[in-house]
């Protein structure tokens, strides 16, 4: 067939699915559009353990830098995020809290954006319902740094959200937060910390790189984003996974050029080494991670690429 017969029949194919596609309908009432819909749970097993990611919210906002890339220019930001099929001047984050069922213990690795109910944020408590878990169910509260959405869900309506729960949190980060030379831009996050962790202090467990917060679950450094930024290794009957917290930022940003500075990290410098370092360790053991800031279902795995890393979504690989 000659190469114009064949453009014309695609024509002709298309123009008839489209009159299909035109026919009036025999009655039928329109369907409300009903909005994006997503995925607020990932649960699988590692090993013994089952995992579940819970999507606590998620948030838009304009123009990925100087956010991501502060060390570079807006140009190169935009590029980036277009070489990705990403839009340069929107983007999206969310917020991922870790649930780890051990089959004695119910693990709660940071506890959301909690109450204020910020615009979609702070769904923790009403998600663990929908799993059919109450927040007395809960018994240990991991900490993994003190920045407010992780912190925030620690009381609701002035109590304890987690009412029968062992907490742990890294010694470091406690010992900066009160004690530290702490600069007067963080007033507010200072307040935060004084109402939402200090009443759990006495009841908690401070924790060092290389402490178990029980068999299984280890913490190691992850300093940098925050000065004792915690994140955690799983390991049940020879399956491993890391919770790398807020490591990366950014699926695209923070992981393919893991040494661009991003806004929210205290110490720069040390944030991008720290993020080579440990990001390289899970793509040469191929360990598959939950980080904070991830796309939903915040799971996946990385690759070397370049001098950096290329994110795999996780897909069924943990549900064999």
């Amino acid at each position: 067939m000659k190469a114009r017969d064949m453009t014309l029949n695609r024509r002709g194919l298309i123009a008839g699915a489209a009159a299909s596609l035109a026919l009036p309908s025999a009655g039928l009432a329109a369907t409300p559009l009903q909005g994006n819909l997503r995925p607020w749970f990932w649960r699988f097993r590692i090993g013994a353990f089952e995992v579940t990611s819970i999507l606590d919210g998620v948030v838009q906002g304009d123009s990925m830098h100087p956010t991501f890339g502060q060390n570079v220019t807006a140009d190169d930001v935009a590029a980036l995020a277009e070489e990705n099929f990403l839009p340069p001047a929107r983007f999206e984050a969310f917020f991922t809290v870790t649930l780890v069922n051990t089959g004695a213990e119910l693990i709660l690795f940071d506890t959301g954006n909690g109450e204020g109910r910020r615009p979609g944020r702070g769904r923790l408590i009403e998600r663990l319902a929908e799993l059919g878990i109450a927040p007395g169910d809960i018994t240990h509260v991991v900490i993994t740094h003190f920045h407010p959405d992780h912190i925030g869900g620690m009381l609701e309506n002035g109590e304890a959200a987690f009412p029968n729960a062992a907490y742990a949190m890294g010694a470091a980060e406690f010992d900066y937060w009160t004690t530290g030379d702490i600069p007067a831009n963080r007033a507010g996050l200072v307040a935060l910390i004084e109402s939402n962790v200090l009443p759990f202090a006495e009841q908690s467990r401070m924790v060092g790189p290389g402490d178990a917060v029980i068999s299984g679950i280890e913490a190691i450094d992850g300093s940098g984003h925050t000065p004792g930024h915690m994140i955690y290794h799983l390991e049940s009957e020879g399956e491993r996974l890391a919770i790398t917290s807020d490591t990366a930022n950014h699926y695209v940003m923070s992981l393919q050029r893991p040494d661009w500075h991003v806004r929210f990290d205290m110490d720069k410098e040390a944030a991008a080494a720290r993020r080579k370092e440990i990001f390289g360790m899970l793509a040469a053991d191929r360990v598959p991670f939950i980080g904070y800031h991830m796309p939903p279902p915040a799971l996946g795995y990385v690759e070397a690429m370049g001098d950096g890393f290329r994110y795999i979504p996780a897909s069924y690989q943990l549900n064999l």
